[in-house]
């Protein structure tokens, strides 16, 4: 079974606590974490191109294919099994209107739950 990449920004507890909350709820070990911080986050960040956005959004990686920000979260939830698949049904909304209020939260992360003095990365 093929993986899917998860990168984070390491430094915003917000983006830690998500990956946490991912890890404890992806009971298939699906997930795999990099950190956009860390080299093999930017190793990952230099393949696919992905360039200054990873460090500020959510990028999900799935059979070579990048899904950003609204979609990488539903699609991140559609694997969490439970009652958390049923948020995949938001694909429905416009990705234009998904992607402003993801961009809301994004821009307020750090002022809303501060930022780590140093990277993130959850052990095995």
């Amino acid at each position: 079974m093929e993986k899917g990449i998860v990168i984070f920004d390491g430094y915003c507890n917000f983006c830690s606590r998500s990956v946490l909350f991912i890890i404890r709820r992806d009971k298939k070990g699906y997930f795999t974490f990099a950190a956009s911080q860390t080299p093999e986050g930017q190793n990952i960040i230099g393949l696919y191109r992905l360039g200054e956005m990873a460090e500020h959004s959510i990028v999900l990686i799935e059979h070579g294919i990048v899904y950003r920000k609204s979609t990488a979260a539903l699609r991140i939830a559609r694997q969490l099994g439970k009652g958390w698949r049923l948020f995949y049904v938001c694909m429905i909304i416009p990705r234009k209107f998904r992607d402003f209020i993801y961009d809301l939260i994004a821009r307020s992360r750090y002022r809303l739950f501060g930022m780590r003095d140093s990277c993130f990365m959850p052990e095995e």
